[in-house]
């Protein structure tokens, strides 16, 4: 029954890293929204601003523009990478699932 336990402990681990991965996603999520949200404003605005150290100061539009494309970029490659990982964890979860499903069924798999 050690087999077992150990198992489900590696469950409750695996569960636990996708509720991380889930929060980090979301958190990166959010940014990303924020940045293209900062851009659709900065298409329309005549002037743009950028807060640095607490103070507003009047920046140029295309620098502006790049830094958040950047930005944008780097977080889109997060989340993708993110998503990967759950993916692969989900597989990890579920493949382990069963084979704790079928030890308690009693049929245990010679590997």
């Amino acid at each position: 029954m050690a087999e077992d336990d150990s198992s489900i402990a590696e469950l409750q681990n695996l569960e636990q890293a996708l509720q991380n991965l889930a929060l980090q996603r979301q958190n990166f999520q959010l940014q990303l929204a924020e940045v293209e949200s900062a851009l659709e404003h900065l298409e329309m605005a005549e002037k743009a601003y950028k807060i640095v150290g607490g103070i507003m100061v009047l920046s140029d539009k295309d620098s502006l523009k790049s830094e958040l494309e950047s930005k944008k970029e780097v977080l889109t490659l997060r989340i993708s990478s993110i998503e990967k990982q759950e993916e692969s964890l989900k597989k990890k979860a579920s493949d382990l699932q069963k084979r704790v499903v079928d030890g308690l069924k009693g049929h245990h798999h010679e590997h």
